[in-house]
């Protein structure tokens, strides 16, 4: 659902730049507070791995294809802050490096792909393992039906921006019907690999999904008239439980690599969900040519190397390694802010949390 450059006229741009300005700033905030000594090294991996799942389209319909959006999958694994973050990485990579999603509509792009998917789908989440059964499963059936809803929310907010701000006269009737449909669609793909990747690193190391944590309620204990937490002692943990996250790290690493340098290469080239209702309808008549379309990389290939698999798989594997590159520095950074200036009072909830995570059934 990459919005390109001529779709959204300057000033709904403009304004959607500085509310994805506003939410980042947000987000870098409240990163301080999810991003711990397991989730740091993990976010800049899930940027990562989303931008390598983003390369795989796949057919929803006839002549259409679809693709991951990942902010219910980053919201899940390392926080709805922090997931803001990785998405928007992602999204500035793709539109710098590779001119997929225009420059002036990168803050439509973070607004839609990155605000709306997150806060969608993470909202949906909490309510949902709140009512569920404490386990992994309920874990994972809320992380598919999250995931499922965040599509559609998103074709939906992009809907309402071209309402405001489109560059053509066309009936927005005709638009919500068929971006809502063919998005519902794109969303069944989009909860079954989130769900698939959670459901995984929930195996291996529930204590590294953020949405995972807090499922059990803390025992408190009255002292001089004040209720405390009790600080539980953590049960033996499985065996799978106690592989090193630099071994989950590496695993998600090496997937990432193999399906963007390789499985990328079989992915449906048929347009997504948005191109082929903007050619249906009109809305791309206005469609300018990418202030980068003679990058090296652009279009998912390198300049000047003729064999598309290689040309592909090559670009690729650049993307994954400049994404995770640039991610862990940014949450490396953000992390270091925390244990430079975190306040007691920040430090109390960290803890509190991290006491939660020793407790959890799932």
């Amino acid at each position: 659902m990459h919005v390109p450059d001529g779709f959204i006229n300057a000033p709904t741009s403009a304004a959607t730049g500085v509310i994805a300005a506003g939410a980042i700033a947000v987000s870098l905030r409240g990163a301080r507070r999810e991003l711990d000594e397991r989730t740091a090294p993990l976010a800049g991996l899930v940027a990562a791995f989303i931008f390598a799942v983003q390369m795989l389209n796949f057919p929803v319909a006839a002549g259409t294809s679809g693709h991951l959006l990942g902010g219910a999958l980053a919201a899940i694994l390392v926080g709805p802050y922090t997931g803001v973050l990785c998405v928007s990485v992602v999204l500035l990579m793709q539109g710098i490096l590779f001119a997929d999603g225009g420059l002036t509509a990168l803050g439509v792009n973070i607004t839609n792909m990155a605000i709306v998917t997150t806060v969608v789908a993470y909202a949906l989440f909490r309510g949902l393992v709140k009512v569920l059964p404490r386990t992994r499963r309920s874990v994972t059936v809320a992380s598919f039906v999250a995931a499922l809803v965040s599509v559609p929310a998103s074709a939906l907010a992009f809907t309402l921006m071209y309402a405001i701000g489109g560059t053509t006269d066309v009936s927005i009737g005709k638009v919500v019907t068929a971006m809502v449909g063919v998005h519902v669609l794109i969303g069944i793909g989009e909860a079954a690999i989130t769900a698939l990747t959670v459901g995984s690193v929930i195996a291996v190391r529930p204590d590294l999904v953020y949405g995972a944590r807090g499922l059990t309620h803390k025992l408190k204990l009255r002292v001089n008239g004040e209720l405390v937490d009790v600080q539980a002692e953590p049960e033996p943990a499985p065996a799978a439980a106690r592989t090193s996250h630099r071994k989950v790290w590496a695993a998600g690493l090496v997937a990432s690599l193999v399906l963007a340098g390789f499985v990328s290469f079989y992915a449906s080239a048929d347009p997504d969900g948005l191109e082929k209702v903007a050619a249906d309808h009109g809305i791309d008549k206005k469609a300018e040519e990418h202030a980068v379309a003679d990058s090296p990389l652009a279009d998912y290939g390198v300049e000047d190397v003729d064999d598309a698999r290689l040309s592909g798989g090559l670009a690729g594997v650049i993307g994954v390694g400049v994404t995770v590159v640039a991610g862990s520095a940014v949450f490396w950074a953000v992390r270091r802010r925390r244990s430079d200036g975190t306040s007691p009072s920040d430090t109390s909830d960290t803890s509190g949390t991290t006491s939660a995570t020793s407790t959890t059934s799932v």
